[in-house]
């Protein structure tokens, strides 16, 4: 396995469109890192830039202590395994796992026992006389994977692998790939768009954003410390509520005051910076219902979602001229009915509090 590594790499492609500014970032041996954001981002095109698929326009990419930026794909020692799965359908699960090596000129007995051990860490035993058309969608993927991890590359890449399987195989497919991951101590990167794999696969995540990493990190600290804007607003689900706030001192102690909410805030260096006015933002699940006499903002309900364990309701501030809506995630204890009136507290510890120029953190 091999550390990879971006240096102030930027692709521009010749029709104008800039697919990647400046992205410089290390993954380290062993690491699973993940590129999330949404379509158009770059998250792709920085993956196929470190397989060789695309050449960047300026920059380096490097794996291990070896730049291969001018390298092509088959001289860089890396797997890729694609949306599609791309298996030979004339060939048993056993031939398509083993073909890379065949090509290679891999003696039987080295075949015979990667393949072995690839299909027992997948749980693909019973099926390596099977072909792929006699498999599921799960089964294929797994087979896919094989056929990367056979080879044992300096750095598998992955590139929406999930996303053809139903929404439960994805989970299942999803925790296999963690475990996998754990087992073989391998050098991952992986792209997808979907945040909920980014959070529960990443040993850390990169979130893009017009060609740029908006924020690099572990995904709870992306998730708690979100660095902008962009990241707190893509980055969890149910979205963050923002709130266009004015600064304001009351009763000697900083507020945060949009229409009818009154947030009284820590102060802080943030303050100082902020200036006059600032963006609020608060998770969904860090707003609870209260009583009107001790709320932030008083709502009325507009939509109740149950969820199970959760509701979610959809919540109206204001009149219905200059209506803001607000997400919450509350208990089904709550009891909460549309057009009821409520009011609304925001846990303090919790609160998002972004430039209103920039867009950057400020707390």
């Amino acid at each position: 396995m091999a550390s990879v590594r971006l240096e102030d790499v930027h692709k521009t492609y010749p029709n104008g469109h800039v697919a990647a500014r400046g992205l410089t970032l290390a993954i380290e041996e062993g690491e699973l890192l993940v590129f999330v954001g949404p379509s158009g981002c770059g998250k792709s095109t920085a993956l196929r830039m470190i397989a060789g698929l695309e050449t960047p326009t300026s920059g380096r990419v490097w794996i291990g202590d070896r730049d291969v930026t001018q390298l092509p794909p088959q001289e860089r020692d890396i797997a890729m395994v694609f949306q599609s799965y791309a298996l030979y359908p004339h060939r048993t699960v056993s031939e398509n796992l083993a073909f890379g090596l065949r090509m290679r000129g891999s003696s039987r007995t080295l075949i015979e026992e990667r393949v072995g051990r690839a299909a027992s860490a997948l749980g693909l035993e019973e099926f390596l006389d099977r072909k792929p058309g006699q498999l599921s969608g799960g089964q294929r993927q797994r087979v896919a994977l094989g056929r990367a991890i056979v080879r044992e590359p300096k750095a598998f890449l992955f590139d929406e692998p999930l996303s053809n399987l139903d929404a439960k195989l994805r989970v299942d497919t999803r925790a296999e790939l963690g475990r996998l991951h754990r087992r073989l101590g391998a050098t991952m990167v992986y792209v997808t768009h979907d945040q909920e794999e980014a959070m529960t696969l990443g040993s850390r995540v990169a979130v893009m954003h017009d060609g740029v990493f908006q924020h690099v990190a572990p995904p709870m600290d992306v998730y708690s410390r979100p660095a902008n804007r962009f990241v707190a607003g893509f980055v969890g689900s149910p979205a963050m509520n923002f709130f266009d706030c004015d600064c304001e001192e009351r009763e000697g102690a900083p507020c945060l005051v949009s229409g009818a909410l009154s947030v009284p805030v820590q102060a802080g260096e943030w303050v100082r910076k902020a200036g006059p006015g600032a963006i609020l933002g608060v998770r969904p699940h860090d707003i609870e219902l209260c009583a009107a006499s001790d709320c932030d903002v008083p709502a009325r309900v507009d939509v109740v979602e149950p969820l199970g364990s959760e509701v979610l309701l959809h919540l109206q501030l204001g009149t219905d001229a200059e209506a803001e809506h607000v997400r919450a995630v509350v208990s089904p204890e709550a009891g909460a009915r549309v057009d009821d009136v409520v009011g609304l507290r925001f846990h303090r510890d919790r609160l998002h509090i972004f430039k209103s120029s920039s867009k950057t953190r400020l707390n």
